[in-house]
């Protein structure tokens, strides 16, 4: 049995997500309060934030893949290189049009190194760790996108777009040679020639789908929570810090959520089923929470969400990887971006739309409903299951 790696090749990756969730919550946070120049209607900024989650879903699956063709190192480190040149295009131009051109550059450029870093998380790491591994990931992830909306604001007001876009170009630089000076070479493995049809089964089988769709839902939840529970704030008549405090009370709680999450499996105190289980019926309860009145409903909502996103996200990872032959992690864990990024757009969509007909109540009532119902068919699926491994 070869020993675990040592822990210097995976702040890299860690640096890696951090970087991703950096850059998407850092400049989509202060578009609209700081760049009047460029964002000049909500079409227009609607269309800026989409950039970036649309390049995602259109280019993850793909560049995980290429990731399992010639290795995910070369992919990691070509996709922080180009985060660094598209950020400096608008730092150089530094005008509204070739904005549009950073941000969709940005967003194709972490649709390289995004899962890339996970699939080097579970190839340098064995099976029994990887719980500890994803959930340490998720956890700098989350820093990310705490951090993003602070401290993109605060170089926002100091010096403008432009001084959070030479962070970032700075950012994505330093990471890249980190990671070509600590990440070792990890080879593509031989594999079996895959067909369409193998693809597809492989990807409908509930191995991927019961994980990916977890993950996806966590993402509609942490979305709609980030972006709506300020909104219920304000209405119940709370100031900005109270609602600010929720925000990153949900951040928090699903930073400090993971990695245990990652010890308990790797431990075998918890399943990544059992836990997913709970992890989609906490998130429901803390949307349920959110529909009550007041800062009460407005900080449970945002303690139960973050720990229940904390708990399904390090779990998800570590089942699709546990599922995936080592050949086709990249391809996989692209895949498995691409179901998040459309649960990352799907929840506020639907929200939204329940919100315009009826009020923003009925609203998170309509997503709880929907996660209580995955958590129920979760725990029957893991009920007949274990009935099937007795009989």
């Amino acid at each position: 049995m070869s020993n675990p790696p040592p822990v210097r090749p995976m702040w890299p990756l860690y640096a890696a997500g951090f970087t991703t969730a950096f850059g998407a919550h850092g400049i989509a946070a202060n578009l609209g309060v700081f760049s009047d120049d460029a964002v000049t209607s909500l079409l227009v900024l609607g269309g800026l934030l989409a950039l970036y989650d649309g390049a995602e879903v259109l280019l993850k699956p793909l560049f995980g893949t290429l990731a399992d063709r010639i290795g995910a190192r070369p992919v990691l480190i070509g996709g922080l290189v180009a985060f660094a040149a598209a950020s400096l295009v608008y730092v150089v131009a530094d005008s509204p049009g070739w904005l549009w051109a950073a941000r969709l550059g940005q967003g194709a450029a972490a649709s390289a190194f995004s899962p890339s870093a996970s699939a080097l998380v579970a190839r340098l790491n064995p099976a029994v760790k990887h719980g500890r591994a994803f959930g340490s990931y998720g956890f700098y992830k989350s820093i990310g996108y705490t951090l993003g909306p602070l401290l993109g604001g605060v170089l926002v007001w100091a010096g403008g777009l432009r001084l959070l876009f030479i962070v970032l170009a700075l950012l994505g630089a330093a990471v890249a040679v980190w990671a070509g000076l600590a990440v070792p070479v990890v080879p593509p493995l031989p594999k079996t020639r895959q067909t369409v049809l193998d693809l597809v089964r492989r990807l409908a089988h509930p191995a991927f789908l019961g994980p990916t769709g977890a993950l996806a839902a966590a993402t509609a939840a942490l979305s709609v929570g980030v972006g709506f529970l300020p909104v219920t704030g304000r209405q119940a008549g709370l100031g900005t810090i109270a609602t600010g405090a929720a925000v990153s009370l949900l951040a928090a709680a699903a930073a400090v959520v993971q990695p245990r999450a990652g010890r308990a499996l790797d431990d075998g105190r918890l399943s990544s089923r059992a836990g997913l289980t709970a992890g989609l019926a906490v998130t429901a309860a803390g949307l349920a929470a959110a529909m009550l009145p007041g800062l009460a409903g407005v900080l449970i909502a945002a303690a139960l969400i973050g720990a229940g996103t904390g708990l399904i996200t390090p779990l998800g990872f570590a089942a699709l990887a546990a599922s995936t032959p080592p050949e086709r992690l990249g391809q996989t864990m692209g895949s498995a971006e691409l179901g998040r990024e459309l649960g990352d757009a799907g929840g506020p969509l639907l929200v939204a739309g329940i919100a315009t007909v009826a009020t923003l109540t009925y609203g998170f009532g309509a997503l709880a409903l929907l996660l209580a119902a995955g958590a129920l068919l979760a725990a029957v699926h893991f009920r007949g299951g274990a009935r099937a491994r007795d009989a």
